[in-house]
């Protein structure tokens, strides 16, 4: 939801940065890979070591300017289906290494087990991940076969804003010793959680979507929707 309503936003803050870059000679592609680069080394570097509210700043400083590649693409008419294939790929990388960091976060320095917490944490970081991961999927393989699937309770940029204010909450609350204040870690619990519901809540939306647009078309033709036995995939 915020990716959609957020975008006319962005257009209108990152438009001069992006005529900067342009005029510096910056590819988008070089914005999409060193955007994922430093994503993956705050999130794989500082959390391990115990950093929290450095590691959720500084990786929302770099997401902040998420949308900048596109728009310098936009400017310098290089849009491509590469370009947007390698922006696809490189978010799912930062994705999948900032709660990688999290887990590590959670289980090196126990966050949440004084309060009997950090298992479900850790089950529900794993299902975010993987709900976050399907999700993508989702809609890119519905866009390969034809259909769309940009709905969905919970998008990307959602599930940035929320694991990250939700880390640097609970990184406020941590002491020096590892231990995390009650409120701290109840507020990356349920953070947490939501994000595993509403994952698959949204995978379950996507897969409804998909489903209204085949239909209608498969039925006109006397068959059932495809299937991946009459539709293989290409990997």
């Amino acid at each position: 939801m915020l990716s959609r309503s957020g975008r006319p936003l962005a257009q209108m803050i990152f438009g001069p940065i992006a005529k900067v870059c342009v005029r510096l000679g910056i590819s988008a592609n070089a914005v999409t890979i060193a955007g994922t680069a430093l994503v993956i080394a705050f999130a794989l570097i500082l959390f391990p070591l115990g950093h929290p509210v450095a590691a959720s700043l500084l990786i929302g400083v770099v997401v902040i300017f998420d949308s900048l590649d596109g728009q310098i693409a936009r400017l310098t008419r290089t849009a491509s289906p590469w370009g947007a294939f390698l922006d696809s790929t490189m978010d799912r990388l930062a994705d999948a290494a900032i709660f990688a960091g999290i887990l590590v976060w959670i289980f090196r320095y126990q966050v949440g087990a004084a309060q009997g917490l950090m298992n479900w944490m850790l089950v529900g970081g794993l299902g975010a991940l993987a709900a976050g991961l399907t999700t993508s999927y989702a809609r890119a393989r519905a866009e390969a076969v034809g259909y769309e699937a940009n709905v969905g309770l919970s998008e990307r940029a959602d599930r940035l804003v929320i694991s990250l204010a939700a880390s640097l909450l609970a990184g406020f609350a941590t002491s020096g010793a590892g231990s995390t204040a009650s409120w701290g870690a109840w507020i990356l619990l349920l953070a947490l959680w939501y994000l595993f519901i509403a994952g698959y809540f949204t995978v379950a939306q996507r897969v409804i979507a998909v489903y209204r647009q085949a239909w209608p078309a498969d039925a006109d033709r006397g068959t059932a929707p495809r299937t991946e036995s009459s539709q293989p995939e290409q990997r």
